[in-house]
Parts: C-alpha cells; sequence; structure tokens
C-alpha cells in the first residue's frame, strides 16, 4: 500500500479527519428515529482536579434500556501520553470516537513533530463531539470527560463537553452519565484545595459507590466477579491506570469503613 500523495492546495496537513475525507471515507449517515434500549451506553465517569494532576474514574456498567449489556464496559482511555479521555453515552459512537481522536493526535505529532498543546486537544475533541451532533439527535448521543497535564503551565486540566460540542474547563472537577449528580455531589463534598492523587483515589471510588446506590445504571463493585472501577491518574509522568488490586483494596477499605459506621 503506497501513501496518498497530495498538492499543496489539497493537502490535509495534520489533520487525520481532514485525511480521511480527502481519501473520501466519511462516517455513514444515520437517519431514522433508534430505539434507545437497542443501544448500549455507559453510563458515570467523572474526574478531578488535583494539586498534582488529574484523577478519572468510571464505573463499569453498561445498559441498554432498563437491562444491564456488559458487567465490566472500560470507559476510561488514555488519548496521548499525558491525557486520557472518559465516555459516557452511547457505547458505540463513544468508542469509535476515542480511537479516532487518539489517532488523530498520533496523526499531527508525526506530519508537526511535536504534540498538540493540552487547549488544542481539548478543541479536536470538541470538533468530534459536534461533528456527532447529527448522530446524537437520533439516539447515539456521546459526552466525554477530557483531562491531562499540561506541560507549559505544569499542572493539570479537564475539560467537559456537551453533545452540540460545547467544551468547558472545570477547575475542580467534573462528572457526567446518568449517575452524575450523586457522584458529584460527594466529590464536591471531599473536595479541597490541597487535594493530592492518592486521597483523590478514594474520593473517586466513593463517589462511584454512592452513584450506583442512587442510580440503577451505575455499576457498583462486584467482588464475586471481581470487578471494580476503572481509575486512572495524569501527572507529569504521564497518564497511568491504577492496577485492579489496589482498586480492588481502595474499595474493600471504604466498604469496610461504611460497615463500621452503620454498625454491622
Amino acid at each position: 500500500m503506497t501513501l496518498p500523495l497530495f498538492t499543496p492546495d489539497q493537502d490535509p496537513g495534520p489533520s487525520f479527519m481532514g485525511l480521511l475525507e480527502r481519501l473520501g471515507i466519511t462516517a455513514p449517515d444515520v437517519t431514522g428515529a433508534l430505539g434507545t434500549d437497542a443501544v448500549t451506553h455507559g453510563t458515570t465517569v467523572l474526574a478531578i482536579r488535583t494539586t498534582d494532576g488529574v484523577v478519572m474514574a468510571g464505573d463499569r456498567r453498561a445498559t441498554s434500556g432498563h437491562l444491564i449489556s456488559h458487567h465490566s464496559m472500560e470507559k476510561i482511555f488514555p488519548a496521548d501520553r499525558h491525557s486520557g479521555v472518559a465516555i459516557s453515552g452511547a457505547a458505540g459512537p463513544a468508542m469509535e470516537m476515542v480511537r479516532l481522536f487518539q489517532l488523530q493526535l498520533e496523526h499531527y505529532e508525526k506530519v508537526e513533530g511535536s504534540q498538540l498543546s493540552l487547549e488544542g486537544k481539548a478543541n479536536q475533541l470538541s470538533q468530534m463531539v459536534r461533528g456527532n451532533l447529527a448522530a446524537a439527535m437520533q439516539g447515539l448521543g456521546v459526552v466525554p470527560l477530557f483531562a491531562g497535564w499540561d506541560e507549559r503551565l505544569e499542572t493539570g486540566r479537564l475539560f467537559q463537553y456537551d453533545i452540540t460540542g460545547g467544551r468547558y474547563e472545570e477547575r475542580r472537577h467534573a462528572a457526567v452519565g446518568s449517575g452524575s449528580l450523586h457522584a458529584s455531589t460527594v466529590v464536591k463534598l471531599r473536595h479541597t484545595p490541597d487535594l493530592d492523587s492518592a486521597t483523590a483515589v478514594d474520593v473517586a471510588v466513593e463517589a462511584l459507590f454512592e452513584a450506583a446506590d442512587e442510580d440503577s445504571a451505575t455499576g457498583g463493585p462486584d467482588p464475586v466477579r471481581g470487578i471494580f472501577p476503572v481509575v486512572a491518574t495524569i501527572g507529569p509522568e504521564g497518564f497511568e491506570r491504577l492496577p485492579d488490586d489496589e482498586v480492588e483494596a481502595r474499595t474493600t477499605a471504604l466498604l469496610e469503613l461504611l460497615g463500621d459506621r452503620s454498625g454491622r
């Protein structure tokens, strides 16, 4: 397979989506209303800004209407070395968007010889969410969270979106999905200006547990199947997913603490 060649006026530059368009590869049109019960949806994800970066976390449940379609869905992904993306909404389009976003960032770096700024990455994802608007109006909405380590400012930053592609930077924390209200309440009560990543991981685990307790679409910890939330930290050293056994240990400690409080 040979690489495509373009004249200067047709060169898509560092845009991977522009390259696909030049090659005639476009997303299929979505027409007609889709029954939401037939579409798999990811539910609750959150991000917490800390003194040393950002913590991202998500439950593992995916639903189709009132049914649980998957017990161990992944919702937290690295976007590149120093950023991550969390997904909620229609699972298929969301995962496709993540893969295209990863390719776009890799393509840009190869063409330009340098990484996009964190602000630029957030803008790229905004354009992808906006490009999905027609599908969102048919029931295939995707609402991600994006976070990363800004090497220029030497701080963690996080961004929230709406289905129109609107991009909003959050200073402390953000959550999306069906259990986001309950998760956000916990994070809001626990967040402090000096919150570090180690403590924020425990806050994230607690927030998802409380969200699952109130929202049927959010999955709680499942010791029988060995299923626990996905948690990742993003700091100067880059994106790092916490090992499952560490998240299990933190979840077990939380359950023991809650049991002691209830007197059981």
